[in-house]
């Protein structure tokens, strides 16, 4: 088994008003050292071992439906676990 840690977020030359919401109301509560918020999501998946490579896999997912790529880039992390 492995544990997959996918990190989807807004391309740097997107414009984010989620973020600049949060980032006015983190200034709102008096917290003004907060320069920027870019907001994205944060997946994690519990994959079966099977013929097909891991790394392959996930890069299929996050290409095909986990992350939107003409406007959004993706990173993974994976972990292979013990099955107790």
């Amino acid at each position: 088994m492995y544990k997959v840690k996918v990190y989807v977020t807004l391309r740097e030359n997107v414009l984010d008003p989620q973020g600049n919401a949060v980032k006015g109301a983190l200034h709102t509560l008096n917290y003004y050292e907060v320069q920027d918020v870019r907001i994205g999501k944060f997946m994690e998946l519990v994959v079966e071992k099977s013929d097909r490579d891991i790394d392959t896999v996930v890069k299929e997912m996050c290409e095909k439906l986990l992350a939107n790529t003409v406007i959004e880039d993706y990173r993974y992390d994976i972990e292979e676990v013990v099955v107790q």
